[in-house]
This record gives C-alpha cells, structure tokens and sequence, in this order.
C-alpha cells in the first residue's frame, strides 16, 4: 500500500466532510459526547485548509483519513490544569478521522508518525494532543505511542485530556 500525507486542497472538502460526519457518527454510536454539537463541521474543513492547517492521508491514491495540524497555535493549552513537558514550539493534532473503510488498518498510529516528522521538519520537537476522557480508541493510541499525560484542558466548558510527546 502507498501511503501519502499532505496538506488538504479545498476540492476534498466534500470527501474529508463524508470522514468527518463517518467519525463523528462512530462516536456518537461508543456514546461519546465528543463532536455531538455541530463541531466539527464544513466551515471548520474550509477553515484549515485557508490556513493551511488541513491534512489528508491517502492510501493508494483514496482519500483515507484527515487530520489538522497547527503550530504552536492551540490558545486553549495555555491554561492547562497540570504541567506540560515543554514550554517552546509545539504542534497541535485536532480533527483526527479514518474513513470507514479504513478502520483497523493501523492508519491513526501512521498519521502520528507523520506528524511527528511534520514537526521535526519544522523543527519543533513536541506534538501535544486532546482528546475527550471517553475516547478509549484515542487513549490507547496515546499510551501506545509513548505520550505522556500531562493534565486537562477546556474546550468548551468541557474536560480533555492533554498528552504530549517530546521528540
């Protein structure tokens, strides 16, 4: 299988929606209240890609999951309850999606990989990541690749649990 990360273009936005709403659907049906109130929708799709922000998987040419990636520009960690590993530069991972298709290929733990060397290529060595305390897929990823709990952070009104992973 061929295996390609890269910034999103706007005429994916229909496809990344269709992963997006599949996701969002997956959680409502684990009985998460993670994404249930409108976030994230198109506009939040449109907003990544204008700022370049958007990112996409594909496997052998097919659209597969979609993820943004920010640096440095998460307002929301600043205000964690606990500490984070690093001070400096850092990505931030949001949005992460797997196309339906796609699930159980080990295709989320290949996207981390490729964040990583993302922030290293911008010479960044830390990605710090939220996820809702429900989202035991996203939990056992964490633990899985390393990430270290560092606290909580509101989105919201809502908890989160914060990981980061020094690299």
């Amino acid at each position: 299988m061929n295996h390609n990360f890269r910034k999103a273009i706007n005429s994916e936005i229909p496809a990344i929606w269709e992963i997006l709403q599949q996701a969002i659907e997956r959680r409502r049906q684990d009985g998460s209240n993670q994404w249930q109130n409108g976030y994230p929708n198109p506009e939040t799709v449109q907003n990544d890609i204008a700022k370049g922000n958007g990112f996409v998987l594909t496997v052998d040419g097919t659209l597969a999951a979609y993820a943004a990636v920010l640096i440095n520009d998460e307002p929301a960690y600043l205000d964690i309850n606990g500490k984070w590993l690093t001070n400096g530069d850092f990505i931030v991972v949001h949005r992460v999606a797997i196309h339906e298709s796609y699930l159980g290929q080990g295709l989320v733990q290949k996207m981390f990989g490729y964040f990583e060397d993302y922030a290293l290529e911008n010479n960044i060595h830390s990605v710090k990541v939220d996820t809702n305390f429900d989202n035991i897929p996203m939990l056992r990823i964490m633990e899985k690749l390393g990430y270290t709990y560092c606290g909580e952070v509101h989105f919201n009104g809502s908890p989160r649990k914060a990981f980061e992973k020094v690299l």
